[in-house]
């Protein structure tokens, strides 16, 4: 098949082609600002982010990838003002804002290992790469396109014409004070590259610069470390849909104003995961948390397997009832192909297994559709016409990608059996059942069977729905047998 990757780049607003320019494609993703943990619906981003590099990596090409610990304070609103989110998390715990984020940013790999979202070659903090900011920023002073004000230095977005252009913004119709509060600003975009504390606070993050004792703008910081680390243009540039009329609006900004020459070649962004009540968001309180879900006894792979279920540019809505589907989802796909391979050797024709996975390439080439991928691979599971072993090796690279530990199904055993004149009765399980439990399942079944005979479908389909809510699927046999499957982590 036609092996080329189509991705939506938000700077077109249309699909591309995507074809690297140099041997190694350059891959920066916004990363977490570790003053709080993060929330699924950031995750989510970082799933999409990762089935972006595990696509390019099955294309042939090597990736370097790149996602920022934001461990320095910068402000709460995009706008620049509002509380220091470093410094508001020091507050709230009652600890350093450096043990803050050496605390959450552990949390934060914790979780990416739990998802197996692959680790980024470079993960660079802001606290270290303070000087590289001073750079930039003295580069844009030198271009005449900064200013000072009594609280910091800011950019003049005036002196940048293309401004509005990436975010489509209406320049005419940004009215001062609509987006910020404008202070001593001359536009209403203009944003800060530096602030200087506050004389009657004290700030346990703060450094020297040619322009006074302070802090670097929260934008700056991606713009100088991607740069540090990845050639320019950057290939790929990754992060949610709500920096972009801002944040990356931004950081385009800086870079190309500072070296006048593309910053990045392809933006890509993830949609929102909402509530019933709108955006999942840490500052307006009760988001989830992986560890929330992971006290529930739920795999957090099966968030993963949820966020699959849409496309990474719609927005999902997040349920509790959605999020156990997908783990029944996962589990019982995990249990289906264990049944088929388990024994079986992998399969060494490559065109057979390449005719097989055709419809999850194609759907993972046109700019990452998860959900047709997801359905290409319930397809080959439901396939019966498909060799075993040319299963197994579609299954493998299937699971490169998805990364969703599909072998790591539990092998069915028949737990109870008992032999009546209407059929035998086996309860199958992939995890222990009791004697007892085991024992009245078969009871209900056998009075089933019974109500069936004699005609009474009304007792038959109570009894096969208090089967039922002890999670008991009870699946009536061409021989005439009953099998009872109960569910088993």
């Amino acid at each position: 098949m036609n092996k080329k990757l189509y991705l939506y780049n938000t700077a077109s607003r249309k699909k591309e082609l995507f074809e690297p320019q140099h041997d190694e494609v350059g891959l920066y993703c916004c990363g977490p600002t570790v003053y709080n943990y993060a929330h699924v619906g950031n995750f989510r981003t970082y799933i999409f982010e990762d089935i972006l590099k595990r696509t390019l990596l099955s294309l042939g090409h090597k990736v370097k990838h790149v996602v920022n610990i934001t461990d320095v304070g910068h402000l709460t609103s995009d706008a620049d003002s509002g509380e220091d989110k470093m410094e508001k998390g020091a507050q709230r715990e009652g600890k350093s804002v450096w043990d803050i984020a050496a605390f959450y940013t552990e949390k934060f790999m914790e979780n990416i290992h739990d998802l197996h979202i692959s680790d980024a070659d470079v993960w660079p903090k802001a606290t270290d790469h303070i000087q590289e900011m001073i750079d930039c920023i003295k580069a844009l002073e030198e271009n005449g396109i900064t200013y000072r004000t009594s609280d910091g230095i800011y950019f003049d977005t005036t002196k940048f014409p293309t401004y509005c252009d990436f975010a489509g913004l209406d320049p005419e119709n940004l009215e001062a004070g609509s987006r910020v509060d404008m202070g001593e600003k001359k536009n209403p975009t203009d944003f800060a590259l530096w602030k200087f504390s506050p004389k009657d606070v004290k700030r346990q993050m703060e450094w020297d610069s040619p322009w006074g004792k302070g802090f670097p703008g929260w934008h700056i910081e991606c713009s100088a470390m991607s740069l540090k680390y990845l050639k320019q243009p950057i290939d790929i540039h990754c992060g949610g849909i709500d920096h972009i009329r801002i944040h990356h609006t931004n950081e385009i900004a800086q870079v190309e104003a500072a070296s006048n020459k593309q910053y990045v070649r392809f933006w890509l962004h993830g949609e929102f995961l909402v509530l019933d009540k709108g955006k999942m968001a840490k500052s307006a309180g009760g988001f989830i948390t992986l560890d929330k879900i992971k006290e529930k006894g739920i795999d957090p792979l099966a968030y993963k397997l949820f966020s699959y279920s849409a496309h990474y540019r719609t927005p999902l809505t997040f349920s509790w009832e959605g999020l156990q589907s997908a783990e029944n989802s996962l589990n019982n796909l995990r249990s289906l192909i264990l049944k088929e391979t388990v024994g079986v050797q992998e399969s060494k024709d490559a065109k057979s297994v390449e005719a097989v996975l055709q419809d999850f390439w194609q759907a993972l080439y046109d700019d990452l559709n998860m959900p047709k991928a997801t359905a290409a691979l319930w397809e080959i599971v439901r396939n019966t016409t498909i060799e075993p072993s040319i299963k197994k090796a579609a299954y493998l690279q299937i699971d490169s990608i998805l990364a969703l530990d599909l072998f790591a199904g539990k092998q069915e055993k028949v737990v109870a059996a008992s032999s009546m004149d209407g059929g035998d009765v086996r309860v199958v399980s992939t995890g222990d059942v009791s004697d007892e439990i085991a024992q009245e399942i078969i009871s209900m079944v056998t009075e089933r069977k019974l109500a069936r005979k004699n005609k009474d479908f009304a007792l038959a389909d109570t009894l096969r729905d208090k089967l039922k809510a002890m999670q008991v699927e009870v699946k009536d046999m061409p021989d005439g047998s009953t099998e009872c499957v109960v569910a088993g982590k």
